[in-house]
């Protein structure tokens, strides 16, 4: 058995929809994932797709994902932007979230993109260690992030 990272297709949505809530689970905010399912292949998949993402997949099973979307930076251009990247958890320590985000990185060379960004919770240490593995990483202690959904008037 070998696991073959590919580009998400349509149907792989409800698998990445039951990732995603084990990714919210796990981050302790499963009351976070309001996205609805046809808002969210519409997303990746209709006219003006805004995400893209890979899969990694045995045998038809989708274990993990990695999911982008491009940004545009004043000081930098078009970066690619790692929404989430996860491998459930059985499966982990078999090397398929490196074999993701090497598919990123990929990605983001092969569109020509000045680098790429991505934000981790700071409690989250094997996540960090994860990424700390290579050593073009860059953590920044900087800057804060805001958010502002839909609730206001």
């Amino acid at each position: 058995m070998s696991i073959i990272i590919r580009r998400a297709k349509a149907e792989d949505c409800p698998r990445i929809l039951e990732l995603i809530k084990e990714l919210a689970e796990y981050e302790r905010a499963p009351e976070e994932v309001t996205v609805n399912f046809e808002h969210f292949v519409e997303s990746g998949f209709g006219n003006d797709p805004v995400w893209w993402a890979f899969v990694a997949e045995e045998e038809g099973r989708i274990h993990g994902f990695a999911l982008y979307y491009i940004r545009y930076s004043t000081w930098k251009g078009q970066r690619l932007f790692l929404e989430d990247i996860i491998v459930t958890q059985d499966q982990r320590g078999r090397g398929i979230g490196k074999m993701l985000f090497d598919s990123i990185i990929k990605e983001c060379r092969d569109r020509n993109l000045n680098g790429m960004a991505w934000q981790v919770l700071d409690w989250n240490e094997p996540a960090i260690n994860f990424y700390n593995k290579d050593p073009n990483v860059r953590i920044s202690k900087e800057w804060l992030n805001f958010s502002l959904d839909n609730s206001y008037e």
